[in-house]
């Protein structure tokens, strides 16, 4: 009987073992999909693996965010330099009791806030696409304003953002109509 028991042991461990693969994997492919979201509205994975790092660990120095992202430290310093330049990350200097050089410790802004800082470029290329008929037609180049709005609101205020799609239909319908 004993040999029973551990048998069920032995198949227990290693049910729990390919559970525990499965969720890694599960995870690992969550975060690469995040990434590869944060690299689209940052331009690149290397800036989208910052950004991660930076709301993981705020207060990081450039070195740390190297250390931590398995990234080279001149790649570093070099990208958070464009996110301070775009204010997606802010800085300041660390405080130390002993003498010398303090280093910069970056934040990077909350998700929201860089998601809103994208709308803008996004709800412009929607209504250029939606404006492209009157565009060729009349051969202007004005403002791109149009049928589609984006709002983008905090999580934690319970609404949600999105184009709204009566906006863009009522607006069509209109233009069908002139």
């Amino acid at each position: 009987m004993p040999q029973d028991s551990e048998t069920d042991d032995g198949e227990i461990s290693s049910a729990r073992e390919r559970i525990e693969e499965g969720a890694d994997k599960a995870i690992g492919e969550f975060d690469q999909g995040v990434v590869d979201l944060l690299a689209w509205l940052l331009d690149t994975e290397t800036r989208a693996r910052i950004y991660v790092y930076l709301r993981q660990h705020p207060g990081s120095t450039s070195e740390e965010v190297a250390e931590g992202t398995g990234l080279y430290p001149s790649t570093v310093r070099e990208a958070l330099a464009e996110l301070h330049e775009e204010e997606t990350v802010s800085r300041g200097k660390r405080e130390s009791e002993g003498a010398g050089n303090n280093p910069y410790e970056y934040e990077a802004i909350s998700p929201s806030e860089l998601v809103s800082g994208a709308v803008g470029q996004v709800q412009s290329q929607l209504n250029a696409v939606f404006n492209l008929d009157e565009r060729l037609d009349r051969g202007e180049t004005g403002d791109d304003d149009g049928p589609v709005t984006i709002s983008v609101s905090d999580a934690d205020d319970g609404t949600t953002g999105g184009v709204s799609d009566a906006d863009a239909s009522d607006s069509a319908d209109a233009a069908e109509s002139e």
